[in-house]
């Protein structure tokens, strides 16, 4: 894999994990579009690289809330130890049940299915129902719950629903937030608990694959790219839900789901 292969996973993994437009399909595709995919060597050491990659945003995720892990942990020692009941120990708690189901589900399917679903034509059906999805339930639902109010249902259902994320196309992200709009979470709670909840499966799927990892110079500037675009990202989204909707992330994934199928047809 080169350097500028590398870097360019790199933004495409910052940008697409975090955001609700799957990563999986985004890393994928990309290659496959560019043809890099006809090269064994990059086939070879992609096979792990996809998995690191998620290391740079994990990254930004925990320097990103940074005070929030520590708040978190701290509360749920002092509700687990203490019994001292606060915001921070129930969300820590609401996290790590949830997290559980979803995580075992998850990891089960992805090992019997996820290499049968890596084609194009099927990540390009899934990124554009999920986009529709996304687009109903997000403009039919209201936004009555904030993140500290969320309700030990909302997040297992949540949490839950994240198993389906083995399905490249489907998106971690894109599932989890949509399931929250279900429920009444409003959409800055809403991204904020995905990205939240995201921190323990990806750390999981990280610390797995660390003795497949080859480390070298574009494995390193990949990571780096990724975090980068990653903090930038997580900024951008939080702010511009404050006030915008889903509904671009939607159309985004119908596009280029559109896009795919078409580029399969002419291929």
């Amino acid at each position: 894999m080169s350097i500028f292969q590398a870097i360019i996973l790199g933004i495409v993994q910052g940008l697409t994990e975090l955001l609700p437009i799957s990563s999986s399909a985004h890393l994928n595709l990309i290659p496959w579009i560019f043809n890099w995919t006809q090269n064994p060597d990059f086939v070879k050491s992609f096979e792990a690289f996809d998995v690191a990659l998620h290391a740079g945003t994990l990254l930004a995720i925990a320097i990103f809330f940074c005070k929030d892990w520590i708040e978190l942990i701290k509360g749920g020692y002092k509700l687990a130890v203490k019994k001292e009941k606060t915001v921070e120990g129930r969300m820590f708690w609401y996290i790590v049940i949830a997290t559980i189901p979803g995580g075992i589900i998850g990891f089960i399917l992805d090992h019997f299915l996820e290499d049968k679903l890596k084609t194009p034509i099927i990540m390009a059906v899934a990124l554009i129902i999920m986009g529709i999805i996304l687009y109903i339930v997000d403009s039919k639902c209201k936004s009555k719950t904030k993140y500290k109010d969320m309700t030990l249902k909302q997040t297992f259902l949540i949490g839950l629903s994240q198993s389906l994320a083995f399905i490249p196309g489907v998106s971690r992200s894109g599932i989890t937030m949509t399931t929250a709009r279900l429920m009444k979470v409003d959409r800055t709670s809403a991204a904020k608990y995905s990205f939240m909840l995201s921190a323990p499966i990806v750390l999981a799927a990280t610390i797995f694959k660390l003795k497949d990892f080859v480390f070298s110079v574009p494995f390193f500037l990949g990571i780096l790219a990724s975090f980068v675009v990653g903090l930038v990202v997580i900024k951008f989204l939080l702010q511009y839900l404050q006030k915008g909707s889903f509904k671009v992330f939607a159309i985004y994934r119908v596009i280029f789901g559109l896009f795919i199928i078409a580029l399969c047809i002419i291929r």
